[in-house]
């Protein structure tokens, strides 16, 4: 799992990039906004730690302008700031969570393991998409009735992309800014054939004519 991490102290940034890399997790540092935006503009990840106070674009506008861009990857604002406003502003932009400075580590490793949860980031167990079908997102692999079905790492990055966007449905235009850089976006064909695939075993795959996929729970 790849985590992006802005904070502008240096002190603090080491040692959170020692505990998350302790724990398992691949951390790229940033010190400064508009740094780590042109990382976002590049790389995927898949957990944005953002600190709200760093030189250049601050940690609420580089979200802001994330999620104008559809990227809706999850982020969790950490500031010095206390006041219910600045909470407020931390949610209405696009944040998935707030942990408040100075903090324990414990306290970052519970939010971190809530969104792991929540967005199905990382498991050690297939995730159970209906009975008797799992999903295996590392090993890019469908379980269904005792047999494993492989696919290929994009059609399994998709899938994936909707079950964590399940129960909505998701525009070609997000699904290509969240899975393909510019360079490498697929044509429509290309891009349909993926979903048609994937609906052989996934039932709950589903298509809006000229709005976009989605994955429907049973």
């Amino acid at each position: 799992m790849k985590i992006l991490l802005l904070e502008d102290d240096t002190l603090l940034a080491e040692l959170m990039v020692e505990h998350l890399a302790e724990s398992g997790y691949e951390v790229r540092h940033f010190i400064d906004g508009e740094e780590a935006e042109e990382a976002l503009l590049s790389e995927r990840f898949d957990l944005l730690l953002l600190d709200v106070s760093v030189p250049g674009i601050d940690g609420f506008e580089l979200l802001a302008s994330m999620r104008e861009r559809k990227d809706l990857t999850p982020a969790i604002m950490i500031t010095s700031r206390n006041t219910s406003r600045d909470v407020k502003e931390g949610f209405g932009v696009g944040c998935d969570d707030y942990i408040k400075k100075p903090f324990e580590f414990e306290e970052l490793d519970a939010r971190i393991d809530h969104i792991v949860r929540i967005y199905g980031l990382k498991r050690k167990e297939p995730i159970e998409l209906a009975k008797g079908l799992f999903f295996d997102p590392t090993r890019h692999r469908i379980l269904h009735d005792g047999d494993w079905i492989t696919l290929t790492p994009k059609a399994s990055e998709v899938l994936h992309y909707l079950y964590r966007n399940r129960g909505r449905i998701v525009s070609r235009e997000e699904l290509l800014g969240n899975l393909w850089s510019y360079e490498e976006a697929p044509t429509d064909a290309t891009l349909r054939s993926y979903i048609k695939m994937l609906r052989k075993h996934v039932p709950q795959i589903v298509t809006e004519r000229g709005v976009g996929y989605g994955f429907e729970p049973l």
